[in-house]
Parts: C-alpha cells; sequence; structure tokens
C-alpha cells in the first residue's frame, strides 16, 4: 500500500518506474480504436490541454476531427460536448470535454510527454505535473462544482459560459427556469483571488437577458468543498 495522501507523494507514486498509470490509457483504449488509435490520442491530448474547439483541436493535430469527435462522443462515451448558456442548440459555438478525470491527466501529462516516458525520464513528467499543477486542479474544481451544483436538484441546467474568442468566460451558471433563479458562480482554488465585481461585468450579457429574476454570484474556492 502506498499510503499516497500529500500532491508530492500522489505525484511520485503514479509517476514511478513500474507504476500501472503510465501505460493504462494505452492499454485500455488503443485495442478499442484500432489502426486509428494515434488520431484519437492526439484529439484526446488537445481537449485534455485546453484544445477544445473543434478549429483549436484541428489546428494542435493537423486532424479533420470531425469524424473522430463524433465517435468519441457517441460509440465510445469518452467525451462530452457543451455550449455556453443562452447559445441555441444549433449553435456552432460547442467546445468537447473528457468524461473522465483520470483520462484526462492521462493524455494531459502522460500522452503528451510520451518520448520522456519512454526514454525513462520521468523526472521530467513529474515536474511537468507540478508546474500545471494549478492549471489543471483549478479546472478540475471548476467541474467538482458544476457537479456540486447539479446534485443539489434545485436546476434544470447547470453548464459555463463564454464568448467570442474566449472572453468573458464564466466558470459556473446554475438555472432554475420554473422559479426564475440563477446562480452566476466564479471558481478559484483561493478564494482571495476571486472577483465578484468582475464576475458581475463578465455576466452582463446574461442579466441583460434575465431581467427580472433572481440573480445571485458565488464565490467558490477550496474552502466550499464538501468535506
Amino acid at each position: 500500500m502506498q499510503k499516497a495522501f500529500t500532491k508530492k507523494q500522489i505525484i511520485n507514486t503514479v509517476l514511478q518506474f513500474g507504476s500501472y498509470f503510465i501505460d493504462e490509457g494505452k492499454e485500455l483504449l488503443s485495442d478499442e480504436f484500432g489502426k486509428d488509435y494515434g488520431n484519437y490520442f492526439s484529439i484526446l491530448s488537445a481537449i485534455a490541454g485546453g484544445f477544445n474547439e473543434r478549429g483549436e483541436i484541428k489546428s494542435y493535430t493537423g486532424i479533420e476531427a470531425g469524424g473522430y469527435l463524433d465517435r468519441l462522443e457517441n460509440a465510445y462515451d469518452l467525451i462530452y460536448r457543451y455550449r455556453p448558456y443562452l447559445a441555441s442548440e444549433n449553435s456552432r459555438n460547442v467546445r468537447y470535454g473528457i468524461k473522465d478525470n483520470f483520462m484526462n491527466f492521462w493524455f494531459r501529462f502522460i500522452y503528451k510527454y510520451r518520448s520522456a516516458v519512454e526514454i525513462g525520464n520521468l523526472t521530467y513528467v513529474r515536474e511537468k505535473v507540478k508546474d500545471d499543477y494549478s492549471t489543471f486542479s483549478g479546472w478540475i474544481l471548476e467541474r467538482y462544482f458544476r457537479q456540486m451544483y447539479r446534485e443539489t436538484g434545485l436546476y434544470n441546467t447547470v453548464t459555463n459560459y463564454w464568448e467570442k474568442d474566449r472572453q468573458n468566460e464564466i466558470d459556473l451558471i446554475a438555472v432554475n427556469d420554473a422559479e426564475r433563479e440563477i446562480v452566476i458562480g466564479e471558481v478559484k482554488r483561493n478564494p482571495r483571488h476571486i472577483n465578484l465585481h468582475g464576475l458581475e461585468k463578465k455576466a452582463s450579457a446574461i442579466t441583460s437577458h434575465r431581467k427580472g429574476w433572481k440573480i445571485s454570484y458565488a464565490a467558490l474556492s477550496l474552502d466550499d468543498m464538501i468535506p
């Protein structure tokens, strides 16, 4: 039993010689994808790295990803698509996410830095994880709070929001259409980095469409996680 409870211990345990985590993603998916597994892996790596719009995926991978994305979503159930709040069902403003948190980690770090893994330089990969830890864990924290709001049963829509060219990104939108209520939230690891005044400004396009609604603003951080 590894007894890895701190960030450093967990990273060292996952990324050590003999760790079954190193090959887990490849062993789970390469046979499933067959001869095209390289294209699928490249697309999943792009999504895990934050290149999650179709044009960004093509620029990152050089692959026309439409068919692959459709199969990853509908045949393999590995990814999901989402649109910003207020976007129509026909909107082309779509992003993709990987459903499983471990697969996000594996494609973001282990597959991306596979050349270092292949020559046994796991120290290099561990340093890359540490360098990117705040960004990656912050993104996972956003997912955590969106799921937490879904599980309350109070909202018929829980998503996030952005505008063209990644402007006015908002981490959490929770909507109760029947009660005409909406929660607009900002998520940060450190609560001192949350700017609710700035959040109100970013949400102006939303609030202008929801006049007369009860609008609440939420500051969510590691301190607000359910123990």
